[in-house]
């Protein structure tokens, strides 16, 4: 009998080559999301199921999918699945770690530069025409180089980040659950306690997962604690920062900038507080918006399913332990 797999939107590439090649597809073919019972009616009778981060995978779900034996994530993060559910249902899920690191990584470091050198002020200084003679005071920044970056969870993309901030030759220090020695070793980053990195760092940049004890990491206390002369930059995961805690920090400049390519809630609403504020830079979650990464993350995310489906391992699992 041929395995049916969804897929709640269209994806890039070759995709849909390798999905055609492992079973017989049901596209979602609307450059939206899935409404939820839309995606209950149809996983109802799916083998697989090949979704995006905006799809929540719950007990709720895999109750109405008896047929359901693979889940595959066309994102790195997890927070969308329940990986918990999966796994005491012989669920195997697979996600697209790795490919999605360089870009990523890349955009943290764009949003780190323009935080600092208040780049988006200055765009809309000069599109409004208030661009006159040169000014020594006009829009002064922070400096980047020879600066401090704390990164706040030290995985993959927090460590291409901190590659890419040693070439600017700034100290790095990071915190997380656990000690990196390779890291340490090859770019001379410190471990501090997140405490510790919010009171030294000069520039913070979130690259955590989100998870529950994960969740609102950055609140109000920190921004107690960070320079008045900090920027913040989040890449992960939108509620790892107390959005309402961040309006109040940066509109009372206790500290100086925010630069966010994740928000909570997302997308934010056209009249939200963030998007009135001058010192703070607002993009629609582009971490991984290149074409080779999108492309890469949408066939990793098809091999996963084609394996799955075959009962072979993954290139990428999230709960291994459903193969015993």
């Amino acid at each position: 009998m041929t395995a049916s797999i969804l897929v709640t939107r269209r994806p890039p590439g070759n995709a849909l080559d390798i999905l055609d090649a492992a079973g017989e597809v049901e596209l979602w073919d609307v450059d939206a999301v899935m409404p939820r019972s839309e995606l209950r009616r149809r996983v109802a009778k799916a083998d697989a199921l090949y979704c995006m981060l905006t799809d929540r995978i719950d007990a709720d779900l895999l109750d109405s999918a008896p047929r359901l034996r693979v889940v595959s994530n066309m994102a790195v993060g997890l927070d969308n699945v329940d990986l918990r559910a999966c796994t005491a249902r012989g669920v195997v899920v697979g996600h697209t770690p790795g490919v999605l690191t360089g870009a990523t990584a890349d955009l943290a470091m764009t949003l780190l530069l323009a935080a600092a050198r208040r780049i988006g002020e200055g765009i809309d200084h000069v599109r409004s025409g208030a661009w006159g003679d040169f000014r020594l005071d006009l829009l002064l920044g922070q400096e980047v180089h020879s600066s401090v970056v704390g990164v706040i969870g030290m995985g993959r993309i927090g460590t291409a980040l901190a590659r890419r901030a040693a070439g600017f030759g700034m100290s790095i220090i990071y915190s997380g659950p656990n000690r990196k020695p390779t890291v340490e070793r090859e770019l001379g980053a410190e471990y501090r306690d997140l405490a510790t990195l919010l009171e030294m760092a000069d520039h913070v940049v979130v690259t955590a997962p989100l998870t529950a004890a994960t969740h609102h990491l950055v609140n109000e206390q920190s921004f107690v604690l960070m320079k008045p002369t900090a920027t913040l930059v989040n890449v992960a995961r939108g509620p790892l920062v107390d959005t309402d805690a961040l309006v109040a920090a940066l509109q009372n400049r206790e500290i100086a900038a925010a630069a966010l390519d994740v928000t909570d809630p997302e997308p934010l609403p056209a009249d939200h507080p963030l998007l009135r504020l001058p010192n703070c830079t607002v993009i629609p979650h582009l971490g991984s918006a290149t074409v080779k990464t999108r492309n890469a993350m949408a066939e990793l995310a098809a091999r996963n399913v084609a394996l799955g489906l075959a009962g072979e391992r993954m290139e990428a699992c999230a709960n291994p332990e459903v193969y015993g």
